[in-house]
């Protein structure tokens, strides 16, 4: 073998097991942390990179956090990364709640960041409050009179309640409970306009944020309009579905009367041919009455007689009609 290759092999072997050793052993990051006054040892960073954590990713995050002022160990910053957290942005927000006083511990940081809310931009809400426009809310006052109300919320991040608390939705619908309670409750429209601050009042001290991951400072109400009038609307609705009801219950007596009106007709021509019936049965009885001699012809004749005497006073007492029965011209 050529003197020269195996000389080339050797020189590339050697910085090849540079390159391992450099990747398994950072020392300059272990350098750095070390004139950043981070105590973690080289070993600890060999062992982070078999555990497939980022040395770089921890050693920065112990490098800012010690310049901030904050106490955390590698050994935490590790576990919130496997957990699969987002170690800058807890190291963010932790230097931002420290600066503004507000009490956020490391362990409550990631369980936020964990619940997969973003801590940081959680810890500049609570440091920046937060307007929420609701959506127009409707309620009708006792006059009937219907008012529509748009309110501005004032809210910040209750650090505390991050975790398991409810979201702006929660607020918003709270927040229009109280507007349609607080405009439901008033005599007059004329009060809601002319005192406005009343909802704000009322519905504020409802404790509307308790359970919730946000403190409300405040509730202004924006705009009122006025609506429908409902009451008038909801008593013309009745009046015609009063008339309706009316309108059928005298169908139903006009039907049931035209139908009564039948029934008697017919009754009436039931009779009327029970008696043409019966008359039937008279000339049969008579004859009957002549071969029994029961019946005489001088009785015939005088029954005759009588018969037509009827029949003309009958004639007689109908007006438009001449003694034989017949009608006038």
């Amino acid at each position: 073998m050529d003197p020269n290759f195996s000389f080339a092999l050797m020189i590339i072997g050697c910085i090849v097991a540079l390159f391992l050793l450099l990747y398994l052993l950072p020392v300059n990051l272990w350098f750095t942390a070390q004139l950043s006054n981070v105590k973690i040892s080289l070993l600890n960073l060999v062992l982070m990179r078999l555990r497939k954590v980022p040395p770089s990713l921890v050693t920065n995050a112990m490098i800012i956090s010690s310049k901030a002022g904050l106490n955390i160990t590698s050994n935490e910053i590790e576990t919130h990364y496997l957990a699969g957290g987002n170690v800058n942005r807890v190291i963010k927000a932790l230097i931002s709640a420290d600066k503004a006083n507000i009490p956020l511990s490391f362990k409550l940081a990631t369980a936020i960041d964990l619940a997969g809310r973003d801590v940081f931009d959680a810890v500049q809400l609570s440091v920046n409050p937060q307007v929420i426009n609701t959506p127009p809310v409707a309620a009708v006052a006792k006059d009937g009179i219907q008012l529509i109300a748009k309110a501005r919320v004032t809210v910040r991040a209750n650090i505390n309640q991050l975790v398991g608390g409810a979201g702006e939705e929660t607020i918003l619908a709270r927040v229009g409970e109280g507007i349609v309670t607080t405009i439901g409750s008033s005599e007059s429209h004329k009060q809601v306009l002319e005192n406005p601050d009343r909802i704000s009042k009322t519905v504020l001290s409802k404790g509307l944020d308790s359970g919730t991951a946000f403190e409300i400072l405040s509730i202004d109400i924006a705009d009122i309009d006025i609506g429908e009038n409902v009451g008038a609307k909801l008593q013309t609705d009745q009046a015609e579905a009063d008339l309706k009801v009316a309108n059928a219950r005298a169908e139903e007596r006009r039907a049931m009367a035209v139908a009564s009106e039948q029934e008697m007709r017919a009754k009436a021509q039931e009779a009327r041919a029970k008696v043409i019936e019966a008359e039937a049965q008279l000339p049969l009885a008579m004859a009957e009455a002549f071969r029994n001699g029961n019946l005489g012809v001088m009785d015939y004749y005088k029954m005759q007689n009588i018969q037509a005497d009827t029949d003309m006073r009958t004639s007689i007492s109908k007006p438009g009609h001449d003694t034989r029965g017949n009608q006038k011209d």
